[in-house]
């Protein structure tokens, strides 16, 4: 028998100031480029004089007022959005791989991802353009829509301790099924908003507002928050649920709060963006292999990732066929797709 290759783990210190150093450089490489480049000195500039405590020393006379107007009111808020996002969507997903105990679990196994997207489609069928807290009808009907479907497949599944993440799992995908279907049915019987509706399904950044990115910097500090105190739990889960909870882990509340906080963030991150897929998936298990399953380090290291990631993601899509948006999530994919494909090879060979 073949023994398997060690892997060598980055030490997290030093990992942790490359994703650092690594994120900065993807916020600054994002304000540069687009429609009208901005030199790399202006735009450390015109980023400095918005910091506090230095932004006063910082001068920006010399600078075209197009190009500030550029990137405070168009760039900035869609690379801090994306960031955001890719953020709530890393840290959701390390959780979620962690309580299930499973490499190949994302933010949307629960249906937080098919429940926003139906709820987006009736906002767009029925709804009206209402705004509340920088969300208009449709990211208000994604984020309840989101909700409801994790709230559904939690209240199927069943409750107590009895309740194992397998039926979780189970319950999500038929839901997934369930809502997707209906989805479709809608998408058929209104083909005047199809376009519409299949174009928020692929994710994209190019509504960014700042009344958007204060919406989600309320909720990824608090519910990132939360997922960072199961830390410990999570990984005495890794030895699985009867040995957790005979080093005194109690299941009910650590899936609660894990479940419920991921899916608030989840359909927090859906709701300014539309669905995008795998930025959850590969982000924590690429830091997994890097820093090893401690998700005290993992968790940290997913978050800064993720935010470089999608940040990338986005980048390119606004320029790749400028004038015109590439979808993000279509981005996402092109790099998220091979990986999966990566991952279940991996699993396979694994097993043999």
């Amino acid at each position: 028998m073949k023994k398997g290759k060690r892997i060598r783990r980055l030490p997290f210190g030093a990992g942790l100031a490359v994703m650092i150093l690594l994120l900065g450089a993807v916020v600054l490489g994002a304000a540069c480029v687009g429609s009208a480049d901005l030199r790399i000195t202006d735009a450390l500039r015109l980023l400095a004089a918005k910091l506090p405590g230095i932004g006063r020393a910082v001068d920006v006379s010399g600078i075209d007022r197009v190009y500030e107007t550029i990137l405070y009111r168009v760039r900035l808020p869609r690379i801090l959005l994306s960031g955001l996002a890719g953020m709530g969507l890393s840290l959701t997903g390390a959780a979620f791989q962690g309580l299930f105990r499973n490499p190949l679990a994302d933010p949307h196994i629960l249906g937080v991802s098919s429940g926003a997207a139906l709820g987006a489609t009736l906002a767009m069928l029925f709804g009206g353009s209402s705004w509340l807290a920088g969300l208009s009808a449709v990211g208000l009907a994604a984020f309840a829509g989101g909700m409801a479907a994790v709230l559904a497949v939690y209240r199927i599944a069943g409750t107590g301790t009895g309740m194992r993440t397998m039926h979780l799992l189970l319950t999500g995908t038929a839901v997934n099924s369930l809502l997707s279907a209906v989805i479709s049915l809608l998408m058929t019987r209104n083909r005047e908003q199809l376009d519409r509706i299949y174009l928020w399904t692929l994710g994209s950044f190019n509504a960014a507002s700042w009344a958007k990115v204060r919406f989600l910097m309320f909720f990824v500090p608090v519910f990132g928050a939360l997922l960072f105190a199961a830390a410990r739990e999570l990984n005495l889960l890794a030895a699985g649920e009867d040995t957790a909870q005979t080093l005194g882990v109690s299941m009910k509340t650590t899936r609660r709060v894990i479940i419920a906080s991921g899916t608030v963030l989840a359909a927090a991150c859906v709701s300014v963006s539309g669905i995008i897929g795998f930025v959850g998936l590969i982000v924590p298990h690429c830091m997994r292999l890097m820093f090893g399953p401690d998700h005290r380090k993992l968790m940290p290291c997913s978050m800064l990732a993720g935010a470089a990631f999608l940040i990338f993601c986005d980048t390119l899509a606004r320029t790749m066929a400028a004038p015109t948006d590439i979808p993000v999530g279509v981005v996402t994919s092109v790099f998220g797709a091979p990986y999966f494909i990566y991952l279940l090879y991996r699993e396979k060979r694994a097993q043999r």
